[in-house]
């Protein structure tokens, strides 16, 4: 399941990129940009951000409650109701992605990829994430040194755990599937038609609310603004 988990955590960050040009699958970067918005004086930027954030945190704390009252009632699907609810919630984003606007169909990914982040913490034990990969790297380099370590005799052996290795590796894969499928799927797909830019906006050419149009193929025109002063920095508005 780690890895069935790991490639739709993959197709709603990428795909979720060219929807709403943010990352929804992990907190990292989006909390980052708080700060940084924060210290620039974008307070509108930063409090989008943690608004963001919240959802995520709301989908988690939903996913414990569902899965506590599951292994209460039906012990064998205790993760049914939170994963339901997330398919639930993904199909309503890539149904109707291109008319809700950007910031709904970014709070619904984050609430969504916060439901599936908690349900596999609690259900492998806090062993395994499958919406961000800093972790999984990590655990897999931990493995391979252990499995490069020349033991010498009269020691206790290091041994890398092979079955992990194989586990962190499959879930790494899936991500990255996930992500090309996620990608191509939103390129390829009704919904992208919707999402395409203007011919202006194609162009580049800079809009009346005084930020250029930033666009791509397939991807949602996005507004953005040059801060002052020395950041020099452009921020999705």
């Amino acid at each position: 399941m780690g890895a069935v988990l790991a490639f739709v955590a993959g197709a709603v960050n990428a795909g979720g990129f060219l929807l709403v040009g943010h990352y929804t699958s992990h907190m990292s970067g989006i909390l980052s940009a708080v700060a940084e918005t924060a210290a620039l004086g974008a307070t509108g930027l930063a409090a989008g951000g943690a608004v963001a954030v919240l959802c995520f945190l709301l989908g988690a704390a939903l996913s414990a409650i569902l899965i506590n009252w599951g292994r209460r009632h039906a012990p064998r699907q205790a993760a049914a109701l939170p994963l339901f609810l997330e398919a639930v919630l993904l199909l309503l984003v890539g149904a109707l992605g291109g008319w809700m606007g950007t910031a709904p169909a970014m709070l619904g990914l984050c609430f969504a990829m916060g439901l599936q982040n908690a349900t596999v913490t609690k259900l492998s034990g806090a062993r395994i994430r499958t919406t961000h990969m800093t972790g999984v790297v990590t655990d897999l380099g931990i493995e391979l040194g252990k499995l490069g370590y020349r033991n010498r005799p009269g020691t206790p052996p290091v041994r890398a755990d092979r079955a992990r290795m194989r586990l962190l590796a499959t879930i790494l894969a899936g991500f990255v599937a996930g992500g090309v499928a996620g990608a191509l799927g939103f390129l390829r797909l009704p919904l992208a038609a919707a999402a395409l830019p203007s011919p202006s906006a194609a162009r580049g050419r800079d809009d009346p609310g005084g930020g250029r149009a930033v666009s791509g193929p397939g991807i949602r025109p996005a507004r953005c603004r040059a801060l002052s002063g020395p950041a020099g920095r452009y921020l999705w508005r």
